[in-house]
């Protein structure tokens, strides 16, 4: 076992467990917040890069599950039709994820919460952030490169992905899949990338493996909910929880 879990207390690891398998069934509920709560839960008991390590590979294989939940088939034509939003994303995160340990605590978790918070604000007042047809590039762009920052800072890259996604208008089953498929691609890229910036090493990757356990488990029991859901209530479930997360990571930057 790697020396992570060997000197863990038995509670922590337990929480650490409950953690994931709660994010686990978000994200099969709404199609993502695995990321956003493994790293907001466990870093209130663990050090963010520990956290930020453990993470990563239960969000991959989740992610992956989610994207071919309905086929080859329809991952490919979802990937089609959004690779610019996609290929933008990943080569920021690339160049991103080369200085997380650099940055401050209070940041790491001001840059993802605070865009957080106010979006989905916006959304549950009723003031719906939609991309008209003549400004859907220069949105691929921006949102890209929000998703690709976020995603090299903490392997967070679920906020500006949905909220691109909502802003198109874009059918719930489409928009659970493009979110997997984009997140597993990511995801990948992230493992390379934390393998050199020294987050991923023989230490945490025993851990981020015992972590896929509660995070299939939950998964499993998210997806279940998830098809009872019409699209009203798939939108407002995901705005909840982005809120909620969102509220969590601002806490932990400005209060703590």
């Amino acid at each position: 076992m790697g020396d992570v879990i060997d000197t863990l207390p038995l509670t922590v690891l337990l929480a650490a467990m409950a953690i994931t398998m709660f994010g686990g069934f978000v994200k099969g509920t709404v199609g993502f917040a695995l990321p956003l709560i493994m790293i907001s839960g466990l870093s209130a008991i663990l050090p963010p890069q520990v956290a930020l390590a453990a993470l990563i590979l239960p969000a991959a294989l989740t992610n992956a599950w989610q994207a071919l939940r309905q086929g080859v088939g329809p991952a490919l034509h979802s990937a089609r039709a959004h690779w610019p939003f996609i290929t933008i994303g990943l080569v920021v995160m690339a160049l991103s994820a080369q200085v997380v340990l650099a940055v401050p605590l209070w940041a790491f978790f001001a840059i993802i919460g605070v865009p957080v918070v106010i979006y989905s604000l916006l959304q549950l007042m009723g003031i719906p952030m939609r991309v008209p047809a003549h400004r859907r590039g220069l949105a691929t762009v921006l949102f890209g490169m929000m998703a690709g920052i976020l995603g090299g800072f903490s392997a967070v890259f679920g906020p500006p992905t949905v909220a691109y996604l909502i802003s198109l208008d874009t059918e719930k089953v489409e928009q659970v899949r493009v979110q997997g498929l984009m997140f597993s691609l990511g995801n990948v890229l992230l493992f390379g990338a934390h393998l050199r910036s020294g987050v991923l090493n023989a230490d945490t990757i025993p851990f981020s493996v015992l972590m896929l356990l509660p995070a299939f488990a939950g998964m499993w029991l998210g997806f279940r909910m998830q098809d009872r859901l019409n699209r009203d209530q798939f939108l407002r479930a995901t705005l909840v929880v982005l809120l909620v997360a969102g509220l969590n990571l601002v806490r932990r930057a400005f209060f703590v």
